[in-house]
């Protein structure tokens, strides 16, 4: 099959990007909140409630690859990726409501809710979002295209992030009225609506236009084997692990370090939200980055960057919160890169394998780099954990703030520095270059017509 038209229009672009809006509401809505939503509102320990999170994001890396392998035998008059986001959409909306409900119940009661909404959500947004990450494999086989693809897709992310994360706060006092059980529900009514919403427009501005040879048998022997001897994929696994630690080390720190070394916890929401702007301008640049650099050189030049300006940090003092905002926003967007990159070269080792092995599967390709990106966000929790400790943090205890103080620095500047600067020395060895893909690309074209 040939595929003469392989530009996006605009309105497809947005409609596309809309779909990690929506899944953004969810993801950071849990992430930046759903701990503090179980302690101080619903009444879980702290202790269960952090086991509670750990057990669901070891498992959820696991449903992501079956997710994929589901969705790659997926078929439909729509597609395949496309109808799941249908199908997916209420559920996720309803869930997310679920979640942040406060039913009167005993305390294990409570807890027993709390697994079965929280692990159904995760269930509801790995049905979403696999088949939505790997849907932009497959609405255009030019890989530039796919690299503005992606942009938008992120662009659309940290709209998203940027939804909850700075509004949630607010609309639970107004929507609550004193009352942040009911501030939360009825507030994720909203977000639920929005949710729906956006999802209903990716699947109705959007189309699928690669898809495999039709000589190609469904065999997930050969698709795993495909998978683990693609060398770029990989490269590309190893990579999502680094920079993601590397991301959410800084995240994970940021409240920490306003709060107890700078002294103004109020300021990490502003710190934050400068970061989220700075992101979505990063990633709308992305395309034409990559065509004038390509992703190779253009990745190994974000990671050093920003690696060198979150060192930076390090050098600010605790009456120096300006120099944290000029170094931390200069390195948020090269980081706010990556994850666009990351995501467009996934489509790129999906091209190789069906290029190198005469098949394709999308969806297994996407679904294992998110994987990825999750236990490295469960590694990043981890580093965090052990390097407070080391320097003797208790956050109930001001008294040992000073002594924790250089590991909070450490950890807001060279510790992920240490991270991202690895991940340039391995992206030298991704062999996918500029010239190479623009040759499979052509091969690819040319035996698709020819079929």
């Amino acid at each position: 099959m040939a595929y003469p038209e392989v530009k996006l229009s605009l309105r497809e672009k947005v409609g596309y990007a809309l779909g990690d809006t929506a899944a953004n509401i969810t993801w950071r809505g849990v992430s930046t909140f759903l701990l503090v939503f179980y302690t101080d509102v619903f009444g879980i320990s702290a202790a269960a409630a952090g086991m509670l999170l750990l057990i669901t994001r070891f498992s959820d890396g696991i449903t992501d690859i079956i997710m994929g392998m589901i969705a790659d035998r997926t078929e439909t008059r729509h597609g395949k990726f496309r109808p799941w986001i249908l199908w997916s959409a209420p559920l996720l909306g309803i869930l997310l409501v679920l979640t942040f409900s406060t039913p009167d119940l005993s305390d294990s009661g409570k807890l027993v809710y709390a697994y079965v909404t929280y692990i159904l959500l995760t269930l509801a947004y790995t049905a979403n979002n696999v088949p939505y990450s790997a849907l932009m494999g497959v609405m255009t086989p030019d890989h530039q295209e796919r690299a503005s693809l992606s942009g938008f897709r992120f662009a659309g992310a940290f709209f998203g992030g940027f939804l909850v994360q700075v509004f949630l706060i607010y609309l639970v006092g107004f929507l609550g009225q004193g009352n942040e059980q009911r501030g939360f529900q009825y507030s994720m009514y909203l977000f639920a609506a929005l949710t729906v919403g956006f999802l209903l427009i990716t699947f109705f501005t959007t189309r699928e236009r690669v898809v495999p040879s039709k000589s190609q048998q469904t065999d997930v022997g050969k698709d795993l084997k495909d998978l683990v001897t693609n060398v770029p994929w990989l490269i590309l696994l190893v990579i999502g692990f680094l920079f993601v630690i590397t991301n959410s080390i800084k995240q994970g720190i940021t409240v920490i370090y306003f709060k107890h070394y700078v002294g103004a916890e109020a300021m990490a929401a502003t710190y934050m939200a400068c970061l989220l702007i700075i992101s979505f301008v990063a990633a709308l640049s992305v395309g034409p980055l990559v065509r004038w650099l390509g992703k190779k050189f253009l990745f190994i030049a974000s990671m050093l960057l920003g690696g060198f300006f979150t060192g930076l940090i390090y050098v600010a003092g605790p009456d120096q919160p300006a120099l944290v905002f000029v170094f931390g926003i200069i390195a948020e967007y090269f980081a706010g890169i990556m994850p666009v990159l990351f995501f467009a070269m996934l489509g790129d080792a999906a091209d190789y394998s069906e290029w190198k092995n005469g098949r394709r599967a999308t969806a297994l390709v996407f679904s294992a780099g998110t994987f990825a990106m999750k236990f490295g966000g469960g590694v990043a929790g981890a580093v965090i954990g052990f390097v407070l400790a080391a320097y003797g943090y208790n956050g109930m205890d001001a008294s040992s703030i000073p002594g924790a103080a250089p590991g909070i620095k450490l950890l807001m500047s060279w510790i992920p520095t240490i991270f991202i600067f690895v991940g340039a020395v391995i992206m030298l060895v991704y062999p996918l270059t500029k010239e190479k893909m623009a040759a499979i690309e052509t091969e690819l074209a040319a035996r698709r017509g020819a079929g």
